[in-house]
């Protein structure tokens, strides 16, 4: 089989472990978020893209989710003590190689995919990994701050601020004239299945969605499009979720995001199957609605999941 799964980063990466656990022998191929990228300190970050490879290669921190495991923090004391901004946003040691690499071979000339594919030979994910576009892409979240309303980059306001600034919309810079990355749409127009993970339905799943193109191809796959709620129990089971649908009109349930996505039925939507938490119901209009276990406890519980999803 030839699977193609839309992804964000921490949810998406372990979604990533159920899918190469539950297929073993297939081909399977990753869309990640790109549109939480961003440059600090003169290094070019990819987050949901670092979170999937470390995850699938087993270097991620259990602990506190994200980076690298026995990580180690010493230039970013530097960076402290001299002073230098953004202060709130942490870089450790071994991410910053992985930062220095990229950036490098980005300044020489490289598309992003091309820096992804290298990045990924040392790592042994086994999935394909492709970005949703090798241009750039950031988000930035419309926000009530210093007595006005203003725009501020995505990680200024998930990591520095936490998400505690009530959110008025998101804007996509260059998201509109960007163009699927190689591989992309053709990984979606020969996949059995195409998989949306339970990653956060609008910054991460809506925004691969934005690239112009990529819902199109969805809509035209041949393939069975099988979505996984982010939403159990009306809560995210992690991340933000919950203050990012209300800014766009969404509730934060299982049905509101599997209304959002629509039925692929109606012509205009992404969906064939919406699988829910056992303990959730929706009724979305053209849709296969399945009640199943969704949390990702362990890779055999996301490997279940994922075979559900298959079947």
């Amino acid at each position: 089989m030839q699977i193609t799964v839309l992804a964000g980063g921490v949810g998406g990466a372990k979604f990533l472990r159920g899918v190469r656990a539950a297929c073993p022998g297939d081909e399977v191929t990753a869309i990640v978020n790109t549109g939480d990228d961003v440059t600090l300190h003169g290094l070019r970050i990819t987050p949901d893209l670092d979170s999937v490879m470390y995850t699938l290669a087993d270097a991620n921190d259990l602990e506190r989710g994200w980076g690298r495991a026995g990580e180690s923090w010493r230039i970013q004391d530097e960076l402290k003590a001299y002073g230098a901004e953004p202060s709130w946003f942490n870089l450790g040691d071994l991410d910053i190689a992985t930062h220095l690499v990229r950036t490098r071979m980005l300044d020489a000339g490289y598309p992003l995919s091309d820096v992804v594919a290298a990045l990924c030979t040392r790592w042994h994910t086994g999935i394909r990994l492709l970005p949703m576009t090798d241009e750039r892409c950031e988000t930035h979240v419309i926000v009530d701050l210093d007595g006005g309303r203003r725009a501020i980059h995505f990680q200024e306001w998930w990591v520095k601020h936490r998400a505690g600034l009530p959110a008025h919309g998101f804007v996509q810079i260059g998201l509109d004239d960007a163009r699927p990355a190689p591989g992309v749409l053709e990984a979606i127009a020969t996949a059995d299945a195409v998989l949306i993970a339970p990653s956060n339905p609008v910054v991460s799943i809506g925004t691969v969605l934005g690239v112009p193109g990529i819902r199109e191809a969805i809509a035209a796959t041949p393939g069975r499009v099988v979505g996984v709620s982010p939403i159990i129990d009306g809560a995210p089971v992690r991340g933000m979720a919950d203050v990012c649908l209300p800014a766009i009109g969404v509730e934060v349930s299982a049905e509101g995001v599997g209304r959002h996505y629509g039925a692929r039925a109606d012509g205009g939507g992404l969906l064939d199957t919406w699988l829910i938490h056992k303990s959730d119901t929706a009724d979305v209009p053209g849709v296969d609605v399945r009640a199943v276990p969704l949390l990702m406890t362990d890779d055999e519980a996301s490997a279940a999941m994922v075979r559900e999803a298959l079947r």
